[in-house]
């Protein structure tokens, strides 16, 4: 029989995108989740960061004004339940859009101090959760200050991509949630904790979890701001109560309510234990 002069070249396992996206090469994606974003951070000499999440649903007080006026026009026009409903939510949202005015008041000092740092590899970089709401309300001070920031976006279906305000190279999408975790904790110095829903809830307590069980030896400053959600939302002291907690493990987050206090808290700590002092 003849061979033929035409034999197909086979596709290289790495280049056979059925196979990467199977079941089975589930591992080396999460390799890719772990080593792709490290490349990044090397390349924009990104060693320390302020993590800073919240709902992906608050946004800024101008939007959410605007978007009180449009359901109340709604509701003017036609009293039904649905639009009752958005109305409800639109005065929730404008109330809590406060946090998000905050974060990016917060993010814009964060980093603007963090540019008087002389040498590039010691300064602070603010890091969101990459999308809307709080997460962009991050971005953006960090981007109005004129300084880098990253977001760690997730895929999921009801959400949209990466911010504008995310810096070139530093923008990333993940389909692991706990990749994604890694990295938000691995670099963190200090982690500024806005209001938020279920997906914030999960992140908090897993960073507060790996704190107190030492998993991390290193020291990280937790801020929940807004007594005014967080004292609502969660009775700490009831942990104590029924001793599922150390009265100790209190003293592993602080909640605040000025920007101006947590910039100088930061500022303290950034300068006492990992010798970031600038003038």
């Amino acid at each position: 029989m003849n061979q033929s002069s035409s034999s197909k070249t086979p596709v290289k396992a790495y280049k056979n995108h059925d196979f990467l996206n199977s079941h089975v090469a589930r591992s080396i994606r999460v390799q890719c989740e772990l080593l792709e974003p490290e490349q990044r951070f090397k390349r924009n000499e990104v060693n320390h960061t302020v993590v800073m999440f919240g709902s992906a649903r608050i946004p800024n007080s101008a939007e959410a004004a605007k978007r009180l006026i449009s359901a109340e026009k709604a509701v003017a026009e036609s009293d039904t339940d649905e639009n009752r409903e958005h109305l409800r939510v639109a005065k929730a949202l404008n109330k809590a859009s406060i946090y998000s005015d905050h974060c990016t008041e917060l993010s814009a000092k964060l980093t603007q101090w963090s540019l008087t740092i002389a040498d590039p590899s010691k300064r602070m970089h603010v890091m969101s959760g990459g999308g809307p709401g709080v997460m962009e309300a991050a971005n953006r001070g960090a981007f109005e200050a004129g300084g880098k920031s990253i977001g760690l976006g997730i895929s999921l279906p009801f959400e949209q991509g990466i911010n504008a305000y995310c810096s070139e190279d530093l923008g990333m999408e993940f389909h692991y949630f706990f990749v994604r975790k890694y990295w938000f904790l691995y670099m963190a110095k200090a982690i500024v904790v806005f209001p938020g829903g279920f997906g914030t809830m999960d992140e908090l307590f897993e960073m507060l979890t790996l704190i107190q069980t030492r998993k991390t030896h290193k020291h990280v400053p937790i801020v929940l701001f807004g007594s005014e959600f967080w004292t609502k939302l969660i009775n700490f002291e009831t942990f104590i109560e029924w001793g599922v907690i150390s009265p100790a493990d209190i003293n592993l987050f602080r909640i605040m309510d000025n920007v101006d206090e947590v910039f100088v808290y930061l500022k303290k700590e950034f300068c006492e234990h990992y010798g970031i002092c600038p003038l």
